[in-house]
């Protein structure tokens, strides 16, 4: 048994409500995370159900015997604080990170400030609101650049340019999905992904992928995405690797479990990119990758987080 491994009796959690689904553009990514987290948890003995979060829920939450709710909401509705706010409202305990931390994590370009202001390295960025903003980002920033909807996950709306018309035209398509829409420097190097759980880093990811970045479709859909577990660093500059994504999950406020995605350059120096607050469970997931490299299967995954619910007093 691993320190990480919960040692609680399942039937300890009470009745626990998987909410997943939602409205966001994650919406399917959210299906399959939820369905396998809910399966996970009821072949542990939990005793748990499932609720695809819709105009009823509020309805729901009243009628239900609740006594904790396991978050698999992806994007915004589930992973931006709105929902822990409402559980909160209901006295119904979560997993994850709170309120704030949650709303924080999901503004890409706040989380960026707030690091900082730490002085902790993140890409050079802009944020663009028109066509003359999409000029001056390519004459202080230079290129290539990759523009993100400021408050989108799972890679959804992000592209690649390399010239003011590519940019702009991906400003415009950004825009369908965000009003707030982030463009910033390209960091050439290898990715890596590092997952937090219980105050504990695991061990870290290397990311392959033929695709010009870590998109939608090699995150969800590919198969021929590479995961190295081991990283392929070595081990000094997997420590630093580890130590500043755990500096970036404290300075956002993190709790429970979370995903931190970082990049490093031809000079090995890491940039943060984003820290994902509810990432995802699917068969292609990265958490559960770094769980079964740290000693725990899917299933003490799911009842760890479910675990640091209750010792962090959600």
């Amino acid at each position: 048994m691993t320190a990480l491994q919960s040692t609680r009796d399942p039937q300890a959690f009470g009745r626990v409500a998987v909410l997943f689904g939602g409205k966001s553009a994650e919406r399917e990514v959210s299906l399959k995370s939820g369905a396998a987290v809910l399966a996970a948890l009821q072949a542990a003995g939990v005793d748990a159900f499932g609720i695809d979060v819709g105009d009823d829920l509020l309805q729901r939450l009243g009628s239900e015997r609740i006594d904790r709710a396991f978050i698999v909401l992806h994007g915004r509705g589930g992973e931006d604080g709105s929902m822990q706010g409402l559980l909160e409202c209901a006295g119904i305990p979560y997993t994850g990170s709170g309120i704030l931390a949650s709303a924080l994590a999901m503004d890409k370009l706040r989380t960026k400030q707030v690091w900082q202001s730490l002085g902790l390295p993140t890409p050079r960025h802009a944020v663009l609101a028109s066509e003359a903003d999409c000029q001056a980002a390519a004459d202080s920033l230079g290129f290539p650049l990759i523009v993100k909807p400021a408050h989108e996950g799972s890679s959804i709306g992000m592209a690649k340019v390399t010239g003011v018309a590519e940019l702009i035209a991906a400003w415009r398509a950004a825009s369908a999905y965000d009003a707030q829409v982030l463009v910033e420097q390209w960091i050439q190097g290898p990715e890596y992904t590092v997952a937090t759980l219980r105050g504990e880093v695991l061990p870290p990811i290397g990311l392959g992928t033929p695709h010009t970045f870590y998109d939608y479709d090699a995150k969800y859909v590919a198969n021929d995405t590479q995961y190295r577990i081991p990283c392929g660093l070595d081990a000094a500059k997997e420590q630093e690797l580890k130590v500043l994504s755990a500096r970036a999950c404290e300075a956002v406020g993190i709790q429970g479990w979370a995903r931190v995605d970082v990049m490093q350059d031809s000079a090995g120096a890491f940039w943060l990119l984003e820290v994902n607050t509810v990432p995802g469970m699917t068969d292609h997931s990265l958490v559960p990758m770094a769980a079964r490299a740290a000693g725990l299967d899917f299933q003490q995954l799911v009842l760890a987080i479910l675990d640091a619910s209750l010792a962090q007093g959600n």
